[in-house]
């Protein structure tokens, strides 16, 4: 539930949110086992509507080696999240974050927070 007013707040553009470039070859991955392609290309396009992207080029994906913690995927998304100047990165999964410099909250604690 607290996910999903987080990115109804999105939709509207009460703030903006960022997704990693590499999380939507992810998710299009994952839509794609259960839907047809053309579906799963709607889903990656209304998405893309929605999201900011953080790149991921070759200084983040260097600097995602020096800084990573225990899973260099979430490296790249906290690196890149960091060069896009995210100010915090909401996720259930706080221990993969452990060594990211961008504040990580879980979506609750988010909204506390705004």
């Amino acid at each position: 539930e607290n996910a999903k007013e987080i990115f109804t707040m999105i939709e509207k553009k009460e703030i903006e949110g960022y997704l990693c470039a590499t999380t939507l070859t992810t998710l299009f991955y994952l839509v794609n086992k259960y839907l047809s392609k053309v579906k799963s290309i709607e889903a990656i396009q209304a998405i893309l509507g929605i999201f900011e992207i953080a790149d991921v080029d070759k200084k983040v994906l260097l600097a995602s080696l020096e800084n990573s913690g225990k899973d260099y995927e979430d490296s790249v998304i906290y690196t890149s999240a960091y060069y896009a100047k995210v100010e915090y990165i909401v996720t259930r999964d706080l221990k993969g974050f452990e060594k990211s410099k961008v504040k990580t909250v879980t979506p609750k604690e988010f909204l506390k927070l705004i």
